[in-house]
């Protein structure tokens, strides 16, 4: 049973995708067809997985997003309703809803092509037309899946009413810089994205593909050259690792440190990264008064489950899937 709704309230400003999945034996080759093994259609998005995940945590959910005039639009309307998020929708009639073409493969990876439609239209007027609820929000959620002028009236209005300002920089937006992440206090990236960001803004190239194996003092060093105070990278099968440049302000008691990954019997993992956000945020909520660690463990529990269940939106284990599942 999902727990009752905790305030003050998370705003997730993001975008809202239609999933069209396929599962296959492996990923097709250059002018290969296949045979699906499955196909499914479901909600996703990186906003809207990460608005499902958080307010599956019993954390009061407000989400700030862009649709078309058509019928996944009204689906997404429905489906926010179901989940009890309060959605503030831009109705677009010259774009498309957003839509995503995910291939899983049977060990669980998947590959994905995203038209973000509507959602590169959301725009900063918008955003800025729902102030009203940054009043008495606690914490700000945005991705780079859409305009980036939305991202940016958010992160304004967030800073201007002292909510704690989190981006998860999916997926790396060719024009984010350093300016946008300066606007933010504590950044989720994963091995790629936190990659590809060093390269662009801390200036220094690294394989993502090695991170995992790199000592505690050298991710804190690499995690120190992006300029922002706190970052927690995921990591995959291998948890994720947490740095601040002021570990108290968070209530933390550790600069940098690591969560070891849940053991789990992952069959997709489309959403996991979303899944962690949004939990994290939600636990950021929950947890007030605690240290950021233990919003991190939370959040690590809740994307590893997600794994056990196919989809993205739909696989967003609820508050209550998680106590029993890990005490």
């Amino acid at each position: 049973m999902t727990p009752a709704v905790i305030v003050p309230a998370v705003i997730v400003v993001g975008s809202y995708n239609q999933d069209y999945a396929w599962r296959v034996a492996h990923a097709p080759r250059a002018g290969e067809t296949l045979r699906g093994e499955d196909f499914r259609s479901a909600p996703g998005g990186k906003g809207f997985n990460q608005a499902v995940a958080c307010a599956r945590q019993g954390v009061a959910t407000h989400f700030i997003g862009a649709i078309g005039a058509d019928a996944a639009g009204d689906t997404a309307q429905r489906l926010a309703t179901g989940e009890g998020i309060d959605a503030r929708w831009l109705r677009r009639d010259d774009a498309a809803t957003g839509s995503a073409c995910i291939v899983v493969e049977a060990g669980g990876q998947n590959r994905i092509i995203v038209a973000l439609g509507a959602n590169e239209r959301l725009d900063s007027a918008h955003v800025q037309a729902q102030s009203a609820l940054f009043t008495d929000a606690q914490v700000l959620l945005v991705q780079l899946e859409n305009n980036l002028d939305a991202s940016r009236a958010a992160l304004a209005l967030a800073g201007k009413h002292g909510l704690l300002r989190v981006l998860n920089p999916a997926p790396v937006h060719p024009d984010l810089d350093a300016g946008l992440l300066a606007q933010c206090e504590l950044l989720t990236p994963n091995e790629t994205e936190f990659a590809l960001l060093l390269e662009r803004i801390g200036s220094e190239s690294i394989d993502a593909a090695t991170l995992a194996q790199q000592d505690d003092a050298s991710l804190h060093r690499l995690a120190r050259r992006l300029g922002v105070g706190s970052i927690v990278i995921t990591l995959g099968a291998h948890g994720c690792f947490v740095s601040h440049a002021d570990a108290t302000r968070l209530g933390d008691d550790s600069a940098c440190y690591r969560i070891a990954p849940e053991r789990v019997d992952a069959i997709d993992t489309t959403g996991a990264g979303d899944a962690f956000s949004g939990a994290l945020v939600a636990a950021i909520v929950r947890f007030a008064g605690r240290p950021l660690r233990d919003a991190v463990i939370h959040a690590n529990r809740v994307a590893a489950l997600s794994t056990e269940k196919a989809g993205a939106a739909p696989a967003m284990p609820h508050y209550a899937d998680v106590l029993r599942r890990f005490a």
